[in-house]
């Protein structure tokens, strides 16, 4: 029971990986978190965009719960977002979080899509996007057992 995030894109920041550290150090079991970073393919438009969700794809469990970020999914409050990941992790699924590349994800990636999550109808760099999924997977972790991090 984990939490796999596949980024397409460069490196983090240094910022980004002195956030990111920060908040998946304080992570605990079931909220294992690792971080694969895919590169960007040096196509552009539909061909980058096909290239790099087969690179994705390949990198999918057959029986992972994959969740997609685009902007165009689900809303989630921050206690709906823990609750979803723990109904995974109760049904003993591995999560495999997608952040796409510059272009986006084909049809495939999002058919294979359990769940399609926005973060909102803003679209945001790669790597500020990378910098709030740790901390929202941290205050998810909060919120599911019941810790003051999240104030209603």
């Amino acid at each position: 029971m984990s939490v796999k995030v596949l980024a397409i894109g460069k490196k983090h920041e240094p910022w980004v990986s002195e956030g990111i550290d920060r908040y998946v150090r304080r992570l605990k079991k079931p909220f294992d978190v690792s971080w694969q970073l895919l590169p960007h393919s040096s196509r552009e438009g539909d061909a980058a965009r096909e290239e790099e969700s087969a690179r994705i794809l390949a990198k999918v469990g057959e029986r992972d719960h994959l969740l997609l970020l685009d902007e165009r999914g689900t809303h989630f409050d921050s206690p709906g977002l823990s609750r979803h990941l723990q109904g995974r992790f109760d049904a003993g699924q591995t999560v495999t979080l997608v952040i796409g590349g510059a272009y986006g994800v084909d049809g495939s990636v999002h058919t294979r899509a359990n769940t399609v999550w926005s973060l909102s109808q803003l679209v945001f760099p790669h790597q500020l996007v990378r910098l709030v999924v740790a901390e929202q997977l941290y205050r998810a972790q909060e919120i599911a057992g019941g810790r003051p991090y999240h104030h209603v």
